[in-house]
């Protein structure tokens, strides 16, 4: 439900539950396991991921218990009852450890490893892919749009075209990655973060007159209006109307806070709308412009010389358009002490072994330079390799470095301290300032090195051949 932070266990595909029976069943279940998680691709053809969602998954994974109407319902599905029985105690009691949540993540990386036994580990799974990936892809665009917006009032207008309650979880990432407030009241009041908004259309259509309509909102919120001047007339009627019942205000003591435009040519009409505030003597009242926004919008209406003062982005925010989803998965990479990893014909698609980390390197600036994957048990590397190019490799020594990967839980309890949302996204505004332009601009950004460790590579090598060696013949 929305209001707790709890979810059922059932929230999962089937096959996590198939799978988690036929482990109990063949006493597999506490056999312990690891699993990573980690992306392919950075979204929107950019440089970097926000990685957002973790203290929510945290939150949510020590609240999973079956309650009484799951097991029955499982047992109508045809579960068998030692299974049950089993499942009616569960909860999570396994580690796990993560980057930092508002941390800059790069593809291939385990950003996330899961250790436990097998069964806890696998029927968490869905659930993790859900919360992280989806809260990881709101940040991420919004981080874009913070990045073109600069020192502008960014407001999250998207729970209308959200995906049902991913709307609540949509505002929390896109304040971590820079808007500053959200029209979605529940989750504002949910994380604690900041909400604002205006007026609907239906409302000054609701009057016989648009300024009418104007008056009577001001007389109710003198000290915080914003006007919606594109209802009828923008230039003809709206804003000489926003002007009139601003210097109204004056008199009173008050101050217009806005107009909103939210149709036509944005930048043309905030360049006439902005002169004729300015000829009324009302600089201080600002534009907030809406309708279809995203960051490659703002960034022309800023080539443009808009004079604009805030964005309301909705639909193009909370959908990640136009990529929709991040393509986050989850990858077995240990079990009972042995390392495994997946086969594929596209060595990109062949997983990493055993329980890594990520140690990430700095350059002379303080910026980041590169980042090197390596097995929990190795020193710091001085060498890193390409983990697809054979050749390719690049030296470490004498670069300042930090070990990301850090735990977060232990034995089913949270070991971090809650971060309020605005002090996630103070972290982000840090990496983001360390990580070079190159890596952040929009069109064909510079990929940042990802490598693995020799004792890494090797382990795969040795897996992979030993695999081949015991294919069945014939």
């Amino acid at each position: 439900m929305p209001g707790k932070q709890k979810i059922s266990p059932l929230y999962t595909d089937l096959y996590q539950l198939t799978m988690a029976q036929a482990y109990f069943m063949s006493q597999k279940s506490d056999m312990p396991a690891s699993f990573d998680y980690f992306f392919r691709k950075a979204p929107f053809k950019g440089g970097y991921l926000v990685f957002a969602g973790l203290q929510d998954l945290l939150e949510l994974i020590i609240e999973l218990k079956f309650e009484k109407e799951d097991i029955d319902f499982l047992f109508k599905s045809g579960f068998h009852s030692d299974f049950l029985e089993y499942l009616k105690s569960f909860s999570f009691s396994g580690d796990i450890y993560s980057v930092e949540e508002g941390d800059v993540v790069f593809p291939f990386e385990p950003i996330l490893r899961v250790d436990g036994n097998l069964c806890e580990t696998q029927l968490i799974e869905t659930l993790l892919l859900n919360v992280l990936n989806y809260q990881s892809l709101v940040a991420t665009k919004a981080a874009r749009i913070r990045y073109v917006s600069e020192g502008k009032v960014l407001s999250d207008f998207g729970l209308r075209r959200a995906q049902s309650y991913g709307a609540i979880m949509a505002s929390r990432a896109a304040v971590i990655g820079g808007f500053n407030n959200t029209s979605n009241v529940f989750a504002a009041r949910k994380y604690n973060i900041p909400y604002a908004g205006t007026m609907a259309h239906s409302f000054i259509e609701c009057f016989d007159s648009e300024i009418e309509a104007f008056r009577a909102y001001a007389n109710i919120f003198p000290e915080s209006s914003v006007l919606l001047a594109d209802t009828y007339n923008t230039l003809g009627q709206g804003v000489p109307n926003a002007i009139i019942v601003a210097k109204e205000l004056e008199a009173k003591g008050y101050k217009l806070k806005g107009i909103r435009l939210d149709s036509g040519d944005l930048a043309y009409l905030s360049k006439k709308a902005r002169e004729m505030l300015d000829k009324a003597n009302l600089n201080y009242v600002s534009i907030i412009v809406s309708n279809q926004l995203d960051e490659n919008v703002i960034r022309s209406l800023k080539e443009q010389d808009a004079p604009i003062d805030g964005f309301g982005v909705g639909t193009n925010l909370v959908t990640g358009n136009p990529d929709g989803a991040v393509d986050g998965v989850y990858k077995l990479a240990e079990v009972n002490g042995k390392p495994k990893l997946k086969i594929s014909e596209n060595i990109q698609k062949t997983t990493l072994p055993g329980k890594k980390q990520i140690t990430r390197f700095y350059n002379g600036e303080k910026q980041f330079y590169c980042d090197a994957i390596t097995l929990t048990n190795e020193k710091t590397p001085t060498k890193m390799y390409h983990p697809f190019e054979k050749g390719k490799s690049v030296k470490l020594n004498g670069c300042y470095y930090e070990l990301l990967t850090r735990p977060v839980m232990k034995n089913g309890k949270i070991t971090i301290e809650k971060q309020e949302v605005k002090k996630i996204n103070e972290y982000l505004k840090n990496r983001l300032n360390m990580l070079p332009p190159e890596h952040k601009r929009f069109d064909f950004p510079h990929i940042y090195k990802v490598g693995v460790s020799k004792s890494l590579l090797q382990l795969r090598e040795d897996i992979m051949l030993n695999l081949q060696n015991n294919k069945p013949k014939g």
